[in-house]
Parts: C-alpha cells; sequence; structure tokens
C-alpha cells in the first residue's frame, strides 16, 4: 500500500490543490492512503471504489471525501473510465477560530463544517446527487478551479470562501436526504432531526468520552429528555449506541489490520481491554482474537 504526502501543496500556508483527472484502467492508482483530505465530484463515467476493504459503485454526480490514513483505490473496466475533479486540503486550511466567530458550532447541522471546528472529527457521508444539485456544484468546482489556476490576487482567500461555500451546501443537501419526505414525516420532524443529530455526533466521537450529561448540554436538553427520545427512536440507549458504534469500528480494525487487540481497544474509546473483550464477545459470541481467526488474512492491511 502506497502513502501520499502533501508536499506537493507548496505554500505552507495555503495547504490546498485542484484539479481533473481521468481514470483509465491503464492509470488507475494502487491502493493507497494519504495525510490529506480529498474531497471528489465524479464528472462523467462509472467505477467500483474501493474504500476501506469495501466496494461500492461511483457515478457522476456523486461526491465524497477520503479522510486521512484512509485505504481506497477505483476499480474500472477496460471499456470505461472515470472523470473526476480531485479537491486536496489539509484541515488547517479553515481556521476554528474564524468559522466561531461566523457562529458555527460542533451543535449544528453542518456535517461537513464540524471537522474543521474540531480536528479529531472527520468528514463521513457520500452523497448521490443528481439534476440541478449535481450541475450547482459541479459549477462551484470549476469557478474553484479557475481561481486556483489563475491566482490573482487574493486567490487563496477565495478559495477558502468557495470551498466553504460547497460545504455547507453538501451540508443542507444531507439533511434535506436523511429528512424522510413530506407525506412520510412523523408528527415531531424536528425530534427526529435532533436524534439524527445526536447520532452523528456519536459516530464522529466514538473513540472519546461520551457522557449523557455532555451531550444534554451540548445539546441544550436534559439528560433524562435526551436518552427517552433517543431510544423511541432507535430502540436502544445513548451508551447502547456508543458501543454499537465502537464495536462495529473495532470488527473492521480486527479483521483489516494486524495491531494488538489492545490498541484497538483504545482506539475505539475503551480503556479498559478486559471490559472491551466481554463486551464484545457478549455482541459476536466469540473473542476478538477468534473474531480475527475468523478474518481473511489476506485483507490485513500491512504497513
Amino acid at each position: 500500500m502506497k502513502i501520499f504526502y502533501s508536499e506537493f501543496m507548496k505554500e505552507k500556508n495555503f495547504p490546498f490543490c485542484i484539479n481533473r483527472k481521468i481514470h483509465t484502467q491503464e492509470n488507475v492508482p494502487p491502493l493507497h492512503a494519504h495525510n490529506f483530505i480529498e474531497l471528489v465530484f465524479v464528472v462523467k463515467g462509472e467505477a467500483d471504489h474501493i474504500f476501506e476493504g469495501e466496494s461500492y459503485t461511483v457515478c457522476a454526480g456523486d461526491v465524497f471525501i477520503i479522510n486521512p490514513g484512509e485505504v481506497h483505490t477505483y476499480k474500472i473496466t477496460s471499456s470505461a473510465s472515470l472523470e473526476i475533479v480531485n479537491c486536496l486540503f489539509l484541515s488547517t486550511l479553515i481556521d476554528d477560530i474564524w468559522l466561531r466567530e461566523l457562529g458555527f458550532s460542533e451543535a449544528m447541522d453542518y456535517f461537513y463544517i464540524h471537522p474543521f471546528l474540531n480536528k479529531k472529527e472527520r468528514f463521513y457521508h457520500c452523497l448521490n446527487l443528481r439534476g440541478e444539485e449535481a450541475e450547482d456544484i459541479y459549477a462551484q468546482f470549476k469557478r474553484m478551479i479557475d481561481e486556483y489556476e489563475e491566482k490573482k490576487k487574493g486567490y487563496s482567500t477565495v478559495i477558502r470562501f468557495q470551498l466553504m461555500q460547497i460545504l455547507i451546501q453538501l451540508s443542507r443537501i444531507y439533511r434535506r436526504q436523511v429528512e424522510p419526505p413530506a407525506k412520510k414525516r412523523e408528527p415531531n420532524p424536528e425530534r427526529k432531526m435532533l436524534v439524527q443529530r445526536i447520532w452523528g455526533y456519536l459516530e464522529r466521537h466514538y473513540d472519546q468520552k461520551v457522557t449523557l450529561s455532555g451531550l444534554a448540554e451540548l445539546f441544550n436538553i436534559s439528560s433524562r429528555h435526551l436518552n427517552r427520545i433517543f431510544k423511541e427512536a432507535t430502540g436502544q440507549t445513548v451508551i447502547e449506541a456508543v458501543h454499537q458504534i465502537r464495536i462495529k469500528r473495532a470488527r473492521y480494525l480486527l479483521s483489516q489490520t494486524s495491531e494488538k487487540i489492545i490498541w484497538i481497544a483504545m482506539e475505539v474509546g475503551y480503556e479498559d481491554p478486559a471490559f472491551f473483550t466481554r463486551l464484545f464477545s457478549r455482541q459476536l459470541g466469540c473473542s476478538p482474537g477468534k473474531y480475527r481467526k475468523l478474518s481473511d488474512p489476506e485483507a490485513f492491511i500491512k504497513h
């Protein structure tokens, strides 16, 4: 597996690059990871995206983000090609102090802005844009490419605002996509959105200490009320959800890496490896060590 680094981002105070690429079976990149964030918009074509040991099809209008350290590549048939816009940057590109002065906070629904507010967070979600939404986002990327290539005075500031505009719009689109159609909405859509926001927060902070009181303070709601509406919507308590998310991530690390179990326990948020092993065994019916042995050893990522 190759590791790509951000040395090509020549300006120290502006760690950013954007370009167009056409991938074919002959020039598809090898399985790789990188130390920068990669925002991808598919312009034309179709391919299988091999991402973190899984595979899914991407085509025109799809937009997704690869975080630092995540392993991916594309599988393209001999008769196909994949044209993409590649937007590459470090999380330091956007100052969290500046964002907070603009009124952004981690409790807001701008899912694609959160990683700039907290560097421990990661970008998530693959969006399937079509029609006017896809055309609008693509037009914004093209304007950003023009700005980057022309490098007029103040271009770095303009690009920062352009990137923010795209990420805010993607956050809005994601919010609309996860909401149910109007005719199927529950009596209290605000409550449903709150639960979605809480779940999203748990997915981003699963490796940290999560408390009911801390969540209640963040989302401006009482602990009792938060736990009640969360369980009504998901069928489990907040803590049960945290365990579910952590164990899912641990399963991936066990099957896809050769790291020690004690390290994996710490990585997913458990300071006590013995507790992690008991919880894992209770949920999966086997110990972490046995689960690893049952996994395909060829899938291990060698570092």
